[in-house]
């Protein structure tokens, strides 16, 4: 039945309309996820917070993403992508949305414990989403367009960091930081345009042997009569997975987690970067907001940069030019906290080339947490990958706390005090990703998932790296 995809030459309108669904997902997404950084540069100093409360608030949803990222994966390997997806969807934006009750700093509980409780939940949302929607995608895809398409799907994830700074910018200082998380339930309308939009995974409901469902989904795809698909001539019986065999596959799993502890660097520097910008550039939070936007710009270019080189040099190759080049920028940051030339900040103009390659290899990463895997254990695959790449959101800003002095105030001393060795901390991580590529990974580039499932077929044997 899938070998009438796998012979696709273009793209269909329905294949387009699941790549934008996708696409607008991620970013409001991460936009409900990034939402905190923004709120936290207005109530930093009314609330007087320590660099530990601070970093609790941010961290809080790294601590819910990773059994998030654990739990919606081997869910949606076993009651489907669109399930999930529609779930995590609605979890996101509840979670988002009840913080419009924060109380103060205060009150009946403390302002910082109540985001920071709901922020986890954000977090469990956030990845299971994050987790399943490329999935998704690529399973709707033939393998020789497999590679840009993933790319472009993560393509406005910064979007959301942009929607947020916009947001910073323009209407908090008119509808104030609570009002900005009743904008985070705007997830809910993931759940109608894939309600009414989006049929389940074709590769997942063979794999369930429901193969007149998986002809109807596929004939959605392509656009054409379902009468058309040649059924198989023997019924299958619905494959069942165990979370455990994972482990079988030692390579996949010590790549796909390696490459997710990247987002540590991006992460942490996303989440502190508002606070940073006014407490570094000494602007206001509604200026630093602003300054983000274009942050969110030059990731947004850096996706778009990785859907051209990521199926002419590679997986590997992409990711090792990325992770390298974010690293050495990181660096130079860390050292260029006073450094102007005429009005230009070198410290700003070195978090934006941070953020470009940052972005583009996560953006890469992304798509291949997700080939690493057969396709019977695939979300579950990346479900982990992802869950232990979020360590990231935990350590990296939680290690700029810990540099700065976690029980101190936040204030500008401490924090340019602590800018080149916490910079040095996020660059390494990069540095980690780099041998990952290179010395653990395999390539994926041009290869159907059947022909990796084949690949894959007995456990613990790595696949075959492609020429």
């Amino acid at each position: 039945m899938i070998e009438r995809l796998e012979q696709q030459k273009r793209l269909t309108a329905n294949q387009w309309k699941l790549i934008a669904t996708a696409n607008l997902a991620d970013l409001l997404d991460f936009f409900d996820f990034f939402l905190i950084g923004y709120v936290l540069a207005f109530i930093t100093k009314e609330w007087q917070l320590t660099y530990w409360q601070g970093a609790m608030i941010l961290l809080s949803s790294g601590l819910g993403a990773v059994p998030g990222a654990f739990f919606w994966g081997s869910v949606a390997d076993r009651i489907g992508r669109r399930k999930v997806f529609i779930v995590t969807a609605l979890n996101l934006a509840l979670a988002t949305g009840v913080m419009y009750f924060t109380p103060g700093q205060h009150g009946w509980v403390a302002g910082w414990i109540f985001l920071s409780v709901f922020r986890f939940f954000v977090g469990i949302g956030n990845a299971g989403l994050y987790v399943v929607d490329l999935p998704l995608v690529q399973e709707f895809i033939p393998g020789s367009k497999r590679g840009w398409v993933s790319a472009l799907v993560y393509t406005l994830l910064p979007a959301g960091n942009l929607l947020g700074g916009l947001s910073g910018w323009l209407l908090a200082p008119v509808i104030g930081w609570r009002g900005l998380f009743l904008i985070g339930l705007a997830p809910i309308v993931l759940v109608l345009m894939v309600r009414y939009w989006v049929p389940e995974s074709p590769r997942w409901l063979i794999r369930m042997g429901r193969f007149e469902d998986a002809r109807k989904s596929l004939a959605w795809a392509l656009q054409i009569d379902p009468k058309e698909i040649e059924l198989p001539a023997a019924p299958a019986e619905a494959e069942r997975t165990k979370w455990r065999e994972l482990f079988k596959y030692p390579r996949s799993v010590a790549a796909g987690c390696l490459t997710g502890l990247t987002q540590t660097g991006l992460a942490g520097l996303a989440l502190w970067q508002t606070t940073l910008f006014v407490l570094v550039l000494g602007v206001t939070p509604a200026r630093a907001s602003y300054l983000v936007i274009w942050v969110s710009v030059a990731g947004i270019l850096g996706r778009v940069f990785m859907t051209f080189i990521i199926d002419v040099l590679g997986r590997q190759r992409s990711g090792v030019l990325c992770c390298l080049i974010a690293m050495a920028a990181a660096v130079l940051a860390g050292q260029m906290a006073g450094i102007y030339i005429g009005t230009a900040s070198m410290f700003y103009l070195m978090i934006l080339v941070t953020v470009f390659f940052g972005s583009g290899n996560y953006g890469l990463v992304a798509a291949y947490m997700a080939e690493l895997w057969p396709t019977r254990l695939r979300t579950s695959g990346m479900g982990l990958s992802y869950g232990v790449g979020n360590l990231g959101k935990i350590i990296g800003p939680l290690g700029l706390a810990l540099i700065a002095g976690s029980s101190d105030y936040i204030n500008p001393k401490a924090t340019v005090d602590a800018l080149a060795p916490a910079f040095l901390y996020f660059a390494s991580w990069w540095v980690l990703g780099a041998a990952a590529f290179r010395f653990i990974g395999f390539e994926t580039k041009g290869r159907s998932f059947e022909e990796m499932d084949a690949a894959l077929g007995a456990p613990a044997a790595a696949p075959a790296r492609a020429s």
